[in-house]
C-alpha cells in the first residue's frame, strides 16, 4: 500500500497540534483557516482515522494524533536537514547561529558539536551565551538566542522541550584528596569535608536541594561559585570537594580533578533543547539542531553498546 503525504498537510497538523488553535496555526502557516482544515482534512483521510478532536473551546489530539505527531516531526526536519546538508548552496551558507547556554552544557555538548558543524559549513559563525538556567531560557523566550541547552523548560507554555541526556551529579576532587580511590561515595561520608556549591539562584542548587530534603543529611555547604572556572580554580588548590553535573569533569588522563560517583542518593538532572514553540528557526540554526542532535543519539549509542559487551563478558 502506497500512501501519498504532502508535506503541507503535516505541517498544517504540526501546528495545530503545537499551538492548540486553528487560527493560531493559520496565522503561522499564513493560510485561511478553511484551507487549513482541508489540509487536515486530507491528511486524516490518508491515515484513516481522525487526529485532532474540535470542541467550541479547544482542540486537543486524539489518541491516534498523539502517537502520530513525534513520527510527522521527525519526518519533516530529516527532510529538511537532508536537503539543506545536500544542497550545493547549503556547504557555502553563511550566517550566525545564536545559542544559550548554561557553563557545564557549552564545556561538554559545544565544542565537539561546533567543530563538525565548523567543518561542514565553514561560513556559519556560532555565538555562544553562558546564562545562567532562567536567564537562558528567558533569552530564548525574548529571542535574543534562536534556542537553547538547558534543564528547564518543560513547564513553560510557550516553550518546546527535547530531552538529550541525562547527567549525573558526581564529586570532584584533587587526585591527591583522600577520597580520589574511592569507586563511589555517599552524600554521608562528606560531612567532614568543606563543599563547593552553587548560589540559590541556580538550577542546579535547586535540584540538588530538593533531592537531598529531608534525608537529614549535615552538609557543610562553604563555598559558592557560579561558574565552572571558579569552582576548578578552588579544587586545584584543594580548598575543598566540588558537587559538579558530569559532564562538567575534563575525561583526559593525568587529570588534576577526578570525579567519582556519588550514592545515597543518585542525583541526576536531565539536560535538554529548549526552543519557542511558535518560532521558527534560521536554515542554520536547523542545521546545528539537527547536528547536536543526532551527536547525542550517537553518543547514546556508543554508550548502549558499551554497556551490552561490558554485561557479556
Amino acid at each position: 500500500m502506497q500512501i501519498n503525504f504532502e508535506i503541507l498537510d503535516i505541517r498544517a497538523f504540526l501546528s495545530v497540534f503545537e499551538t492548540g488553535s486553528f487560527n493560531k496555526a493559520a496565522q503561522l502557516l499564513n493560510i485561511s483557516q478553511p484551507a487549513l482544515s482541508r489540509r487536515i482534512k486530507s491528511l486524516e483521510q490518508k491515515i484513516g482515522s481522525p487526529l485532532l478532536e474540535r470542541t467550541t473551546r479547544r482542540v486537543t489530539p486524539t489518541n491516534v494524533g498523539r502517537q502520530m505527531q513525534p513520527t510527522l516531526l521527525r519526518l519533516i526536519e530529516e527532510i529538511e536537514t537532508s536537503i539543506l546538508s545536500i544542497s550545493e548552496t547549503a556547504n557555502k551558507r553563511a550566517g550566525q547561529v545564536t545559542i544559550a547556554c548554561g557553563p557545564t552544557a557549552a564545556f561538554y555538548f559545544l565544542p565537539r558539536v561546533i567543530r563538525q558543524f565548523n567543518q561542514r559549513y565553514p561560513q556559519i559563525r556560532v555565538r555562544i551565551l553562558e546564562l545562567m538556567a532562567h536567564e537562558g531560557l528567558d533569552s530564548v523566550l525574548r529571542g535574543e538566542a534562536e534556542f537553547g541547552i538547558n534543564i528547564h523548560g518543560s513547564s513553560e507554555p510557550d516553550i518546546r522541550y527535547t530531552p538529550l541526556a541525562t547527567d549525573p551529579f558526581v564529586l570532584a576532587v584533587r587526585n591527591d584528596h583522600p577520597l580520589a580511590r574511592r569507586r563511589s561515595v555517599d552524600w554521608a561520608d562528606l560531612k567532614d569535608y568543606p563543599l563547593i556549591g552553587y548560589s540559590r539562584h541556580s538550577g542546579n542548587h535547586a535540584i540538588l536541594d530538593h533531592a537531598l530534603a529531608g534525608r537529614n543529611l549535615h552538609l557543610n555547604w562553604f563555598y559558592e561559585a557560579n561558574h565552572l572556572s571558579t569552582t576548578m580554580g578552588l579544587l586545584e588548590v584543594n580548598l575543598g570537594v566540588a558537587i559538579l553535573p558530569g559532564v562538567s569533569i575534563p575525561q583526559v588522563k593525568n587529570s588534576v580533578i577526578v570525579s567519582i560517583p556519588l550514592k545515597n542518593p543518585v542525583v541526576t538532572r536531565t539536560i535538554g533543547v529548549v526552543e519557542r514553540r511558535l518560532g521558527q528557526l534560521s536554515a542554520a540554526a536547523s542545521l546545528f539542531r539537527s547536528m547536536l542532535m543526532e551527536s547525542q543519539k550517537s553518543k547514546s549509542m556508543r554508550s548502549q553498546r558499551a554497556r551490552s559487551v561490558s554485561a557479556s563478558r
